[in-house]
């Protein structure tokens, strides 16, 4: 017989697929944060994955998954990220509740670290606060 049998290749390979369908979520770590709740839609996807800050309930600020230990350092670090990348697009999640001023500041070291296209990332799961108007 001169043939190759492969279906025990095929039958190896369907089962890693599904082994790696299931794992990939569980891959991805992040900082802790409750978000707020807003009714938005996603943003389209790029090329480039976008930097990402993090502000938690304690105040402190994260730049992907590490932690700004010093807040004068932040504007030099962002300042050497953005010479680096290709884009300026940064996500900034914060704590539902971190004050507005909080965010402020860090949206302002943000521009003038070299990041002006900055999306505000929530929680699009869960009720909204209603107004009257």
């Amino acid at each position: 017989m001169s043939e190759i049998n492969v279906t025990p290749f095929v039958d190896v390979m369907l089962v890693l697929l599904i082994i790696f369908m299931v794992a990939a979520p569980l891959l991805t770590t992040g900082v802790p944060i409750e978000l707020p709740k807003a009714t938005t839609s996603a943003l389209p996807a790029e090329d480039e994955q976008p930097l990402t800050i993090s502000l938690t309930a304690d105040g402190r600020v994260m730049i992907q998954e590490t932690e700004v230990e010093d807040f004068s350092t932040f504007i030099p670090k962002l300042r050497a990220i953005a010479a680096e990348r290709g884009n300026d697009k940064v996500f900034l999640r914060a704590d539902g509740s971190i004050s507005y001023e909080a965010v402020m500041q860090v949206m302002g070291a943000l521009n003038q670290g070299g990041f002006h296209n900055i999306g505000l990332v929530t929680d699009s799961s869960g009720p909204v606060l209603e107004t009257d108007g």
